[in-house]
């Protein structure tokens, strides 16, 4: 329950003012069309997020005890640092529809947006911290759409509302705190 409620919790805040936040915000605005929308943003988070945690699964088995202590630690110090950098959306123009629909342009862009993010950065770490990758996978997955379905439901009004910066702050120091805990935490 740990390792669920911990990622839950991490993600969630760490996804606020995320690109892919910004992005569910951009789909609601040009679609209005949310069940497709968080229904994409599900199935391209469960995708994404697994195969981040069984990366950081396989680090956790691949690693001597005292180096993955290290690694992981300074993951989360590393995505600290990067909590604290504003996102953007790289590009104005929203989505167009595709013959795969809402469901499907949604799904495709959140996948390929997800990679790299600091939210999947964070899954490989929590699975490489955390034993049961389900727990790690299911609690990921959930604090995106903690962070997301709301956006998509209220959309602009608000985003504009939510002090990004205390957000981006809190988000940094609960990284910094897990990276402290790593350290700290018998193995």
């Amino acid at each position: 329950m740990e390792a669920f409620l911990v990622s839950a919790g991490v993600v969630a805040l760490g996804e606020i003012g995320d690109k892919t936040q910004l992005l569910a915000l951009v789909l609601a605005a040009r679609f209005k069309k949310p069940l497709p929308i968080i229904a994409g943003i599900l199935a391209a988070t469960l995708a994404n997020h697994a195969l981040a945690g069984l990366l950081g699964n396989f680090v956790r088995t691949a690693l001597p005890p005292d180096i993955l202590r290290w690694t992981v630690a300074l993951s989360f110090f590393a995505v600290a640092i990067w909590a604290l950098k504003p996102d953007t959306l790289a590009d104005d123009e929203p989505a167009r529809l595709s013959r795969w629909g809402v469901f499907g342009v949604t799904a495709g862009m959140f996948f390929v947006a997800e990679i790299g993010d600091k939210t999947q950065v964070a899954t490989m770490v929590l699975a490489a911290r955390f034993d049961p990758l389900v727990a790690v996978v299911l609690g990921t997955t959930a604090g995106m759409l903690l962070a997301d379905v709301p956006v998509v439901l209220i959309g602009r009004s608000a985003a504009a509302r939510i002090p990004m910066r205390a957000v981006r702050i809190a988000a940094a120091l609960i990284f910094a705190g897990l990276g402290l805990y790593a350290l700290l935490a018998p193995v």
